[in-house]
């Protein structure tokens, strides 16, 4: 369960048919601020290469989950007993089956801990939960420090956890903020679940974290696809507690929300200063003929002006999609909005 701000699920028809258009069925194609990757994702299986960047720490183990793997992994080093003969099905059950530990999660995010800051105990998750995500957090913890997982071991590992912690977070949209009252959900045991693996290239896919403004002059592609955060919400505030558990790290939690700090993931697509100069960085510096991004009514500059700026590097065309809006539960925003799919040619 992805509960993350602009997925773009029911665009996926329309950013493939617009692929195979500008560069035909096969060839390298980018999906630059990756997010979940469910864009990076549907392309691999459609038979491109990938590459999948973002900045966020837990994207890097969505990512690499999605795009790099099409089965489990083999978890050869860890030394486990279950009932089960699949050992990734086994490691599963072991951590689902810890002894619950009252850590930092408990204390900083349940309604029976005590925050260390001394403000009024949190409700992201019952303490039932977070004393389980304590425990599966530093069992993870361990192996990685034993050198008892390879890297896309521990992908899975925290892609899993960081999809169950999303399935039973009390919260009405983002991890801005809790909700008052522990909702049904959130009273749910919490449990990993095996991911699904499917079919498709892996062949020369490739994750990268970093700003997409920093990246773009190492990369050579055939096609990049944009998803920019061109509103002022910032993902490394909203999404503060899934960068914890993707980090595996114990952050000083403030304020009343218990942010972490989180000013080294800050984007510069969300602030009208900055974005402009951000697109013109990626489009003019990335060794990629054709672009296509996704924006929307919602950005912080006009269309037109995006628009102007790509002309600079070639021929324009804009698509106008219907699509829901993504609202928390308190919004008063309406629910349909125009989604533009903006499509670059760059010149010779």
């Amino acid at each position: 369960m992805y509960r993350y701000i602009g997925n773009k699920k029911k665009l996926l028809p329309y950013i493939m048919a617009s692929t195979q258009e500008m560069i035909g069925k096969t060839g390298t194609v980018v999906d630059l601020m990756a997010g979940t990757g469910l864009v990076a994702a549907e392309y691999r299986k459609m038979g491109y290469a990938v590459i999948a960047s973002d900045m966020m720490t837990y994207s890097k183990w969505h990512l690499i989950t999605q795009i790099m793997m099409d089965r489990e992994p083999t978890f050869d080093k860890l030394k486990i007993s279950s009932c089960y003969d699949n050992k990734y099905l086994s490691v599963l059950d072991y951590l689902n089956n810890l002894e619950p530990i009252e850590g930092y999660f408990f204390r900083e995010f349940s309604p029976a801990g005590t925050p260390a800051n001394g403000v009024a105990s949190r409700k992201y998750f019952s303490a039932e939960n977070a004393c389980k995500i304590d425990a599966i957090r530093q069992k993870i913890n361990d192996w990685i420090a034993s050198d008892s997982l390879s890297e896309k071991e521990e992908a899975v590992l925290k892609h899993s956890l960081i999809m169950a912690v999303n399935t039973v977070a009390n919260i009405s949209g983002t991890y801005g903020y809790y909700l008052s009252e522990l909702k049904r959900n959130a009273l749910d045991s919490i449990s990993l679940l095996p991911v699904q693996f499917s079919a498709g290239n892996i062949q020369n896919n490739r994750v990268i974290q970093g700003f997409a403004e920093d990246i773009a002059k190492d990369i050579t592609a055939d096609l990049c696809y944009m998803d920019p955060p061109y509103i002022k919400r910032q993902y490394a505030a909203n999404y503060h507690i899934l960068e914890t558990i993707a980090r595996g790290d114990y952050p000083v939690a403030q304020g009343k929300s218990g942010l972490r700090d989180w000013w080294d993931q800050h984007s510069k697509f969300c602030t009208k200063t900055k974005g402009l100069q951000s697109f013109e960085k990626v489009v003019s510096e990335m060794n990629c003929r054709n672009f296509i991004i996704s924006y929307s009514e919602d950005g912080l500059f006009p269309l037109e002006t995006l628009v102007e700026l790509l002309k600079k590097y070639g021929e324009v065309d804009v698509e106008f999609i219907d699509y829901s809006r993504f609202r928390s539960n308190q919004s008063k925003l309406p629910l349909k909005l125009n989604e533009y799919m903006i499509k670059l040619r760059k010149a010779d």
